[in-house]
């Protein structure tokens, strides 16, 4: 069965923007593992093939004159691109793919993501009626966070398609604006779940000894409690302790802020690039921060690194004021890292079992929890390992078997 994915953001550098990225390539990499043939379509590297298979997946490389227009990223001039793709991707899509596909006979799937997406299904909607195929095709568009939601054309969307979402608290905040959504949760593809490095989380170690190692990658957003990590690092140093946050924001003028927060408290802090890729890179950017209390680092941290420094760090700071899912504390907890996360989207996280998880911005609430957790190795052992057990259970093999299909039984069932 055809599955055809709808995104902005895809697997190239130029089309990697957050989490949307990971997901669809870890969605069509673990569909393709599955049988199936996943396409998908989405605002890529102009200077990248057109169309290429790659491990089974077919990608499609759209807004190609916007993107070579637009050198920034995939959201540089969105609304151009935005109008493109709905205007021309449908009518090339049903024309030279998925129509030759139906009128074989054969049954496939639509999955779209986010706003940006939403003209383009109801385009592709109205072409499939027209067509007389429209019961041949489940369509399914996919909320991953409130951003745009103002530009969403609600009832024509829930016409058109199943509308979808990754966590109950999502569901439910949806729920507030008269729209009813399904959840199918997030996934990990199977490189979340490599060890980290071993010799390179003990040479991280080994550097930060005797410090109280918190990490936190987020954009600089105000949503992504910032503040509250910040007010975690004063009280841990009050208490005696010698707390050291290593921060990996984004390009947003709130970092800005936040910082100049961290100095106005007398917390020290220290910029770092990392050299180049990998582990090793992690870790001598880590060399001589013994004066400091949070490392700035402001280059981009790749998957090999994150997951030493996840696994190195006393603590993930993955804890946020509004968080539709929760990628960065599961992420977290795949390669063994103690993961502290807020109480919102974040539907794997259970406090004390397999996570931290604050439910308020007090400092000291994170603070009895963590010594709690942390009071004998063994028993924070005891939840890093049951947290590595959680994120096994979000793998997209799973979450393809034990979500997805389902619900594309019963969309199909109601054509």
């Amino acid at each position: 069965m055809q599955f055809h994915i709808l995104s902005f953001e895809g697997p190239d550098a130029y089309a990697r923007a957050g989490g949307i990225a990971t997901r669809v390539q870890g969605l069509s990499q673990s569909l393709a593992a599955q049988g199936f043939e996943p396409h998908l379509w989405f605002v890529g590297d102009p200077e990248l093939p057109g169309h290429e298979e790659v491990g089974g997946v077919h990608h499609h490389r759209w807004c190609r004159d916007l993107a070579r227009e637009y050198r920034t990223g995939v959201y540089d001039g969105e609304l151009a691109k935005c109008d493109d793709y709905a205007r021309s991707l449908p009518p090339w899509l049903l024309a030279n793919v998925l129509g030759p596909y139906l009128r074989a006979g054969r049954r496939a799937v639509v999955l779209a993501e986010e706003w940006h997406t939403v003209h383009a299904v109801l385009h592709l909607d109205w072409l499939l009626r027209q067509e007389g195929l429209r019961d041949r095709v489940a369509i399914l568009w996919n909320a991953n966070n409130t951003f745009g939601f103002e530009h969403i054309p609600w009832r024509e969307l829930a016409a058109a398609a199943e509308i979808t979402t990754v966590s109950r608290y999502m569901r439910h905040w949806m729920r507030g604006i008269d729209v009813s959504a399904v959840v199918i949760p997030n996934g990990l593809g199977a490189e979340a779940f490599e060890d980290a490095d071993p010799a390179a989380v003990t040479a991280l170690q080994e550097h930060l000894r005797d410090r109280v190692v918190l990490s936190k990658v987020a954009r600089w957003d105000r949503d992504k409690a910032w503040t509250s990590t910040l007010d975690i690092v004063e009280l841990l140093r009050q208490r005696g302790q010698r707390p050291l946050l290593v921060a990996r924001g984004g390009l947003e003028a709130y970092g800005a802020e936040v910082l100049e927060q961290a100095r106005a408290r007398r917390l020290r802090v220290t910029d770092r690039w990392l050299a180049g890729a990998g582990p090793a890179a992690l870790v001598a950017a880590m060399v001589g921060v013994d004066d400091f209390d949070i490392v700035n680092l402001r280059s981009a941290v790749d998957a090999a690194a994150r997951s030493v420094l996840f696994c190195g760090s006393d603590v993930v700071m993955a804890n946020s004021a509004h968080e539709p899912f929760g990628l960065v504390g599961l992420e977290a907890m795949a390669v063994g890292g103690l993961a502290c996360t807020g109480a919102t989207g974040e539907d794997y996280a259970m406090a004390g079992r397999n996570a931290i998880v604050v439910q308020t911005s007090s400092p000291v609430e994170f603070v009895r929890q963590f010594e709690r957790v942390t009071k004998s190795p063994g028993a924070c052992q005891r939840v890093r390992a049951e947290g590595r057990a959680t994120a096994r259970l979000f793998d997209w093999g799973s979450i393809v078997e034990r979500n997805l299909l389902p619900q594309v039984d019963v969309s199909l069932s109601r054509l």
